[in-house]
């Protein structure tokens, strides 16, 4: 079953309100929507998003390199010769989103096609997973008011605070409201997203002690070598490793140099293939991950929990799950909901979602 062709279509969702963080806000999803045709009128389809702050990649630049590098390659090919297809877009260094997509997409097909669910396909461990929902920067009373919501309306007790401001009190103060405010049963780590120094992350460490953190990610930039080891060594939160490991070359270094102690595995960057070598990598070496977001529309999301799903060690975490709930609308023709504090695997073939057609045709912006 030959590709037949690959499309790249941009398209643009606000957001309800800004998401901010110490790399970055965005207030619009300007996402690509990939869409590969296979020769019996199979299409597999996958949503990539660009965080030129972090990877480099932008709308424009994702659907150049699929439209112009990768598509011309991989038209003809089997959606069964995976390792001849990512032999081919390796040979092309960085757009790591866009390579994703490809793979993702590619195997929608292959589920479509066979009749069997994507998560299946990858491993078939359960049907869900509980969900870890982002709490970005705001006033104190506003993101206390969120977690509580989003306790309240969808049963979620585990959430993902940003930090990196300067002062680090501003954080530090953040999280202390937070767990007054929800008690002591509900799970918090933090996100620095490479906002601070190693001093800076130490005193904020320090400061946050008492508050039963349970993890932290990229508090500082991955380039500060010693520093991060340095970190690390002196804490015994568990330091996750995120866009600083996005290869298992990468995974190998962070966790041998002492840099990290856990791995943030996100499809939007690495599709099913690449997750499968780092989450094998992981376990190899003993090491525990968490499915991370990269603000995944639905269609992102539901990728996001058809490979946590279908692993052991992906489901044993909450997965950060509920980004898509920030965008006023999305291209699903049927919506994912988050209950008691889970999401479930959408069923069906592929990844058991579909595109309404009259929604993509209101946001997409190519037309």
């Amino acid at each position: 079953m030959k590709i037949v062709a690959v499309e790249a279509i941009p398209f643009a969702v606000p957001y309800r309100k800004p998401l901010r963080f110490a790399s970055g806000e965005v207030h619009t999803a300007d996402h690509v929507l990939v869409r590969v045709h296979a020769e019996d009128g199979v299409v597999g389809v996958a949503e990539a998003p660009p965080r030129p702050y972090t990877y480099g990649e932008t709308q424009a630049s994702i659907r150049t390199v699929i439209d112009t590098v990768f598509a011309p390659e991989v038209v003809g090919l089997s959606v069964f010769e995976r390792e001849r297809l990512h032999a081919v877009l390796d040979r092309t260094v960085g757009n790591p989103t866009a390579k994703a997509a490809l793979d993702m997409a590619v195997w929608d097909v292959i589920g479509r096609r066979l009749g069997v669910g994507v998560s299946e396909l990858l491993g078939g461990y359960t049907d869900r997973m509980r969900v870890s929902h982002m709490v970005g920067f705001a006033p104190d009373d506003v993101m206390v008011a969120e977690a509580q919501r989003m306790r309240d309306e969808h049963g979620v007790t585990t959430f993902k605070v940003k930090v990196g401001r300067r002062p680090v009190s501003l954080d530090t103060g953040a999280c202390r409201a937070l767990r007054e405010a929800l008690g002591p049963d509900v799970e918090l780590y933090v996100d620095g997203n490479r906002g601070w120094t190693a001093p800076e992350a130490a005193r904020a460490l320090d400061e946050m002690a008492d508050l039963g953190l349970t993890l932290s990610e990229e508090l500082m930039p991955a380039d500060q070598v010693l520093g991060r080891r340095w970190l690390t060594a002196r804490t015994s939160v568990p330091t996750v490793a995120d866009e600083s490991a996005t290869r298992p070359g990468e995974v190998t270094r962070e966790l041998l140099d002492g840099a990290a102690t856990m791995i943030s595995i996100k499809t939007a960057r690495t599709g099913f293939t690449g997750s499968q070598r780092v989450l094998h990598l992981c376990e190899g070496l003993g090491t525990e991950v968490v499915m991370g977001n990269q603000i995944d529309g639905q269609l992102g999301t539901a990728c996001t929990v058809a490979f946590g799903a279908a692993h052991r060690h992906t489901s044993r975490r909450a997965g950060e799950l509920s980004n898509y709930l920030d965008m006023a609308d999305d291209l699903l023709t049927e919506p994912l909901r988050i209950t008691g504090g889970e999401l479930r695997v959408p069923t069906g073939p592929g990844l058991g979602v579909d595109v309404d057609p009259d929604k993509l045709a209101r946001y997409r912006t190519d037309t």
